[in-house]
């Protein structure tokens, strides 16, 4: 008998939030993601085993991205437009 086991992450666009990149300094919008990490068997999706959230600079020369809590997303998500591309 086999088992198929394994890990699947999908990013999930929340929306984006206005503020200045980390890095290069730019100010404008940055992309909200929802990182979702799943514990798989026989190609099933089951058990979320890790969700973190990422923002990406939408400056093309940048592409910098940097993880943020959960709290620091509501509240940006709250603060910003949060309507999804």
């Amino acid at each position: 008998m086999f088992l198929i086991f394994g890990l699947r992450t999908k990013a999930h666009r929340l929306g984006l939030v206005p503020m200045a990149c980390r890095v290069c300094g730019q100010s404008g919008s940055m992309l909200l993601v929802r990182e979702v990490t799943k514990f798989s068997l026989f190609f099933v999706p089951l058990i979320p085993v890790r969700t973190k959230h990422v923002l990406y600079c939408t400056n093309p020369l940048c592409g910098a991205h940097s993880t943020i809590s959960a709290g620091e997303a509501r509240q940006l998500l709250a603060a910003g437009t949060g309507s999804p591309r």
